[in-house]
Parts: C-alpha cells; sequence; structure tokens
C-alpha cells in the first residue's frame, strides 16, 4: 500500500478565476508533493479585473469543514488566508490553537485588485487571537501598516515591522518586502527582499525580482508553500527558503489571463524538460 503523503489543510476564501485562495493553495501544495485538503470561508466572484462579489460562509460551516478533516484524517501543517470577518478569524484562531498542527497564518487584507478582504472589525480578532496562535505570519508591507501602523519605506525599517508583528505572538514572522521600491528590470537584475525572523535570529532572503504584471496570488502561494515544506519536515528557515524558491519560480513564469492581472504559474516546476 502506498503511503499517504503529509497532509495540509488551508482555510481560505475562493477565487473563482482559480489565481488565488483556495484554488492556488491547493495547486501549490499539489507541486510540491502534499496532500492538500480545504475549509472554505467565503466564496467570491473574481477574475483578472478584481473582485466582484464576495459571501462569508457562517461560522458553524467553517467550525464542521475543520472539524470533519481534522478529526479523520489529520494534518501537519494549517495554513490560512481570506477569514473576512471577526467571527471567522475568532473560530479558525480557536480551532487550531486545539491542534497541535503548525499553522501559517497570512493576514489577508486587500486583494491584488485593491478590494478589501478583511473587516475593519477583525483586525483585533487577528491581532490577538490570530497571530498568537502562528507558527509563521507572512504579511506583506501593506498588511504590516494595516496591523501595526508601521509603514516600511526602506529595507532597513523591516526589522522595525517585524518586531511590530512579533509583539502580537506569533513564534516567527516573515516580512515580504516585496512591494518595496526598486528598479525592476526583466533579467531580474533588482532583489525582492524578505526578513525572516523570531526576534533572536534574522534570515534575509533575496532574490530576482521580475518586473512582471501577472502576479496575482503571490501571498497565498508562498504561505501554502511554507505550509507545505513544513508538513514535510523542514524547520522554518528550510520551508521559507524552498518556499521563496518556488513562488520566485511561479512569479517569472506568471502568465496573461483575461482583461487585467494574470496569475502565477503554479504548475512551472513541473513543466520543466527534465534532465536525462
Amino acid at each position: 500500500m502506498t503511503a499517504a503523503p503529509p497532509r495540509v489543510l488551508t482555510v481560505a476564501g475562493s477565487d473563482s478565476g482559480g489565481g488565488a485562495g483556495i484554488q492556488a493553495d491547493l495547486k501549490t501544495m499539489l507541486a510540491l508533493g502534499v496532500h492538500g485538503m480545504s475549509v472554505i470561508t467565503a466564496v467570491t466572484a473574481q477574475n483578472s479585473l478584481g473582485v466582484q462579489g464576495a459571501w462569508e460562509l457562517p461560522v458553524e460551516a467553517v467550525r464542521a469543514q475543520y472539524r470533519s478533516v481534522v478529526d479523520d484524517i489529520g494534518v501537519q501543517a494549517v495554513k490560512t488566508g481570506m477569514l473576512a470577518s471577526a467571527e471567522l478569524a475568532g473560530a479558525v484562531a480557536e480551532l487550531i490553537a486545539g491542534s497541535d498542527a503548525l499553522a501559517v497564518v497570512d493576514p489577508v487584507g486587500v486583494s491584488k485588485h485593491g478590494d478589501s478582504l478583511l473587516a475593519a472589525s477583525a483586525l483585533r480578532t487577528v491581532r490577538t487571537r490570530l497571530l498568537p496562535v502562528a507558527t509563521v505570519a507572512t504579511p506583506n508591507l501593506d498588511e504590516v501598516a494595516q496591523l501595526t501602523g508601521v509603514r516600511v519605506r526602506t529595507e532597513e525599517q523591516m526589522r522595525e515591522a517585524a518586531e511590530a508583528v512579533l509583539a502580537f505572538g506569533p513564534k516567527w514572522v516573515l516580512i515580504k518586502g516585496g512591494h518595496l521600491a526598486g528598479d525592476a528590470g526583466q533579467d531580474g537584475g533588482d532583489q525582492a527582499v524578505d526578513l525572516l525572523t523570531d526576534g533572536a535570529e534574522e534570515h534575509w532572503l533575496r532574490a530576482p525580482r521580475y518586473d512582471k504584471r501577472h502576479t496575482h496570488g503571490t501571498g497565498c502561494t508562498l504561505a501554502s508553500a511554507i505550509a507545505s515544506q513544513l508538513a514535510k519536515g523542514d524547520s522554518v528557515p528550510e520551508a521559507v527558503a524552498a518556499a521563496k524558491k518556488y513562488v520566485t519560480g511561479a512569479i517569472a513564469a506568471g502568465f496573461a489571463l483575461g482583461g487585467g492581472i494574470g496569475p502565477v504559474d503554479h504548475g512551472w516546476a513541473l513543466r520543466r524538460p527534465q534532465a536525462g
């Protein structure tokens, strides 16, 4: 009998266009060799142009999905994305706290198109209940500002941002510096810089920055890749380094879809010609 692969659960919203959310998470998990499972928190009407509508699921539906999966199948790692409301964020935090799974919290606030995906009333719950149960929190610079008030404009300020997020209780924080200003080129000459720290040790991760429009789903993909690597037994620094390498390749291979912002390519590594 074939042994089951590591199991990873995404708790997030559905992106009908397939570039982000649950759909991106499951594609990432498949590409990285783990068994992906899902708890859908919200349904969006979404395409390359933006989010045309969003409907959150009742808390009891989210809780039932989670319990159904965890109580029978079990999980090694959980990734959270769009949680929409304070009630959903609180319920998910409670569920994670009641398990021994590693947790990657992507504190999704707005979509790539600027559409709000988190009620203002939910911010306090994310800060006080969800971040404290995170093994790794993965905010981008806009989300750092939303959560802490710290506005990062230079690489040096990323340390201040990390300290502010760590104050809410996650074991590690990955400050994603992809939105820092820089002269990017198609040759990847400029660098996208992220800071991973637990307050005691620092890891600066640098990768080519690609001047590409089609980057929908980047945050979801990175968080899911980290969770996948953790489920496979990587340490947090190892998992984040491997995930950044994967998402950098996905960004480089991003493609046009529809009339707006296309997605990263989750299957880029699977389609590379095999050596030999």
